[in-house]
C-alpha cells in the first residue's frame, strides 16, 4: 500500500471522535461506545484491499456501519457464548477473521524484526547517537517544511516503514517500502495543520519524533538510522498504546 491510503492525523482523530460521539449518543454508555467503535474498525480491516479501495467515502462507510452496530445492540439479544455474531452490514467481509493486532509502542523492537534480515549488514555498523540525532532532526525539519525531496534523501532507497494503528484508527495496513513512498506517506500523515505539531523526543532511549494534534500525542515515530539515512521507520498511531504518552509529562520536546 502506498501513500494514497494514508490519512492526515487531524482527520484520523476527527473520524474516531465522530464515531465515538455517535455511539455514545445511541448507547448512552462510554464503554459500550468504545466497543462499537472497535467493532466498526474491525469490520473495516476485515475488508480486502480491493474492497476498501472501492469505498469512495471511508468515513461515511464507518459512520453507517457504526450506526448499524449500535442499532443491532439495542434491538438484538447478546449472542450466546460460543456463537459468533454475524451481520450483513458489510457483506461476507464481516465474517472474516479479525486481523492480528500489530505490535505496539512497547514492542517497537518486534516490528524491527520484520526487516532485520535485509538490514543485517547495515545494523552491524552502529550509528553514533550524535549521527542518529542529526538524521532525526533533519527528518523533522523536512516534515515540518513539507519537502518531499529532502525527506526522501534522508531515507535509504530500500527503507521500510510500519504504521501501527492497532485496528483502532484508519492507518496504513501493510509496510511501506522505498524512500519516496515513505516520504509521501509521512507527509500525508503529518500534513501541516494549525492543530498538528511535530517535535523531537526520546523514543525507546533514542531520539524520535512525537506528533501532537490538539495538544494530545497522536503519533510516536521511531527511526532506525544507518550511516546518514534512516532505514526503518515505526509509526505508532494506536490510541491505546499512546495513552501513557498523554498521561506523562512530555514537555521536554524541541
Amino acid at each position: 500500500m502506498d501513500h494514497e491510503g494514508a490519512v492526515p492525523l487531524a482527520e484520523l482523530l476527527d473520524e474516531r471522535r465522530q464515531l465515538l460521539d455517535i455511539a455514545f449518543w445511541v448507547t448512552g454508555d462510554s464503554g459500550a461506545a468504545e466497543e462499537v467503535v472497535a467493532e466498526t474498525y474491525r469490520r473495516w480491516y476485515a475488508l480486502s484491499a480491493p474492497e476498501r479501495r472501492c469505498v469512495t467515502a471511508p468515513r461515511a462507510w464507518l459512520v453507517r456501519v457504526g450506526g448499524d452496530i449500535c442499532l443491532s445492540r439495542t434491538t438484538l439479544p447478546e449472542p450466546r457464548a460460543g456463537h459468533a455474531e454475524v451481520t450483513g452490514t458489510a457483506g461476507t467481509a464481516t465474517e472474516r477473521a479479525e486481523p492480528t493486532e500489530p505490535a505496539g509502542l512497547a514492542g517497537l523492537a518486534d516490528l524491527a524484526d520484520l526487516a532485520r534480515e535485509s538490514l543485517r549488514g547495515r545494523r552491524s555498523r552502529p550509528t553514533t547517537a550524535e549521527r542518529h540525532d542529526t538524521v532525526v532532526r533533519a527528518v523533522r525539519e523536512a516534515c515540518a517544511t513539507e519537502d518531499p525531496a529532502s525527506l526522501a534523501s534522508l531515507l535509504a532507497p530500500d527503507a521500510i516503514a510500519f504504521f501501527d494503528g492497532g485496528g483502532k484508527v484508519r492507518a496504513l495496513i501493510d509496510p511501506v517500502h522505498g524512500n519516496e513512498r515513505i516520504a509521501r506517506s509521512l507527509l500525508t500523515l503529518l500534513a501541516r495543520r494549525t492543530r498538528t505539531t511535530l517535535h523531537t523526543h526520546s523514543v525507546n532511549g533514542r531520539t524520535g519524533l512525537v506528533a501532537r494534534c490538539d495538544d494530545r500525542v497522536a503519533a510516536v515515530i521511531g527511526l532506525g538510522v544507518a550511516g546518514h539515512q534512516a532505514v526503518q521507520v515505526w509509526v505508532v498511531l494506536n490510541p491505546d498504546k499512546l495513552r501513557s504518552w498523554n498521561q506523562q509529562d512530555t514537555t521536554g520536546h524541541h
